[in-house]
């Protein structure tokens, strides 16, 4: 039985992704296994999906395009330990679509026309921010940059050049071949990375379509164009990833929290999935315990009602992976009992005449008035569990499914316990033989009150009615093809 609301996601490299290892993450609260692509090779990541399936079904496995980025490209041979450069030092740069080794006497970065897009006052940042370069003069295709702080140029480091729209494609050719991996391989999400607009999530979307593939993607919010353009970006979008690393780069470190804030407040209006990421627990990759400000920030994002935090290094190679999917668990654990007796602000969500918006806000809210043990629904899509979800219910909610995928899509739900059920041809009443199953393992008991959302119009309209009894009573009331 599911006690934590808020769903774990944990990287897993193929390097480690034993059954045995997989089996204690999940055991320790993992609801998704992530692998990062711009770290896998299909053959690595083809055994870590193997083994998650061993494991459980209803894991879920996300992958991420590495996306366009921006990068120094490799180093000379006289400077492959890279170019130190010291404060008000004078460099000059150039893009290459021919990956030209970088020198002294010019870094090349892998964007052939980035003289074109950046202009004179950018400030170009590179290894995650460790090295400021100001932009103070442009010719002959160069720019001139003046360093602001001293440090080491290294082969392959990321580039960031915040407030400046970069040209950029929105697949690359590594990016595509991942995603018809993902759509042979059965996976459940794709993590797109540098989201910058809803075009960008419709070019992934366009060859999931064009496979017929149920894959959903998730949108990685990481630049200031994809915070502008949230709203655009939510409506295209299955659910959002605010990925504090490169944003944490392209927009002043004080803006961080209220840009998460405003995002996930975004999200949960339009009943969208949102995640938390990056160094969540960054000590634990070498220390078996968490600082205190870490475990501040983990409780902020539940606070604030995510749908689901994600562990990076710290599972994909960290030495403390299953203590800190532990130590995760623990902090939902007692953020969520802090704040089960307190209402839920369900009118935060929009429901724009939605029969089943509406549907689901009353059964959360019938749900925080009377003694119901949990909420009941069916959803062969999904919606019906996405809809319940976004209202944040303070009791649990069990999503009986009636496909694998759906079922393990919802394993980023805040709240929502999935479970599957084979259809069978000319039987209807599979809630009813559910709530026996319930019973069974002891999730219900029969003189339980419960409120069960259901649909009486087919899968296209959703849930039409909700009823409010005992597990008992439901399983004995007479039921048209039962």
């Amino acid at each position: 039985m599911m006690t934590k609301k808020t769903k774990i996601i944990a990287t897993i490299s193929d390097a480690r992704c034993d059954v045995d290892f997989i089996q204690s993450l999940f055991d320790a609260g993992m609801n998704t296994a992530r692998i990062n692509t711009a770290h896998a090779s299909l053959r690595g990541a083809a055994k870590v999906v193997e083994n998650v399936r061993k494991v459980s079904d209803s894991i879920a496995v996300m992958i991420d395009t590495k996306g366009p980025e921006v990068r120094v490209t490799g180093m000379a041979d006289a400077f492959k330990a890279g170019i130190s450069v010291a404060q008000g030092d004078i460099i000059s740069i150039r893009g290459t679509a021919e990956d030209l080794p970088s020198s002294r006497e010019m870094v090349y970065m892998n964007h052939a026309t980035i003289c074109d897009d950046v202009p004179v006052g950018a400030k170009i940042l590179i290894d995650d921010g460790e090295l400021e370069i100001e932009v103070v003069e442009k010719a002959d295709c160069t720019l001139v940059g003046r360093v602001n702080n001293a440090g080491v140029i290294k082969s392959n480091k990321s580039v960031n050049i915040p407030d400046v729209e970069i040209d950029l494609p929105t697949l690359t050719d590594r990016d595509r071949e991942y995603i018809q991996w993902a759509i042979e391989n059965d996976i459940d999400f794709i993590a797109h990375s540098f989201v910058r607009s809803a075009a960008d999530v419709l070019a992934v979307q366009q060859l999931l379509d064009a496979a017929g593939s149920p894959i959903k993607i998730i949108s990685k919010i990481e630049n200031r164009e994809g915070v502008n353009n949230i709203d655009e970006i939510i409506r295209a979008t299955y659910g959002i990833m605010v990925a504090r690393g490169d944003l944490g780069v392209e927009i002043p470190a004080e803006q961080i929290p209220q840009t998460q804030r405003y995002i996930v407040r975004k999200c949960i209006e339009s009943k969208t999935p949102v995640i938390i990421a990056t160094q969540m627990l960054h000590s634990m990759i070498h220390s078996p315990r968490p600082t205190r400000a870490e475990v501040s920030d983990i409780a902020n994002a539940i606070y604030q009602r995510v749908d689901a935090i994600m562990l990076s290094g710290e599972t994909a190679s960290g030495d403390y992976p299953v203590e800190s999917v532990r130590i995760m668990t623990k902090i939902a654990h007692e953020v969520e009992n802090d704040t089960l007796n307190e209402d839920t602000d369900i009118n935060t969500v929009l429901i724009s005449n939605e029969v089943m918006s509406l549907i689901a806000h009353s059964a959360v809210q019938a749900a925080q008035s009377l003694p119901v043990r949990a909420i009941v629904i069916d959803t062969k899509s999904g919606r019906t569990a996405l809809h319940m979800a976004a209202f944040r219910s303070s009791k649990p909610v069990y999503a009986v499914c009636y496909s694998r995928s759906v079922m393990r899509q919802l394993a980023l739900s805040f709240g929502i316990q999935a479970v599957w059920v084979e259809p069978q041809p000319g039987k209807t009443n599979y809630l009813l033989r559910m709530l026996y199953s319930f019973e069974r393992h002891k999730w219900l008991d029969k003189s339980d009150l419960v409120v069960m959302v259901a649909g009486s119009f087919g899968d296209q309209l959703g849930a039409s009615f909700m009823e409010i009894s005992t597990v008992e009573n439901l399983q004995n009331k007479p039921r048209q093809g039962a």
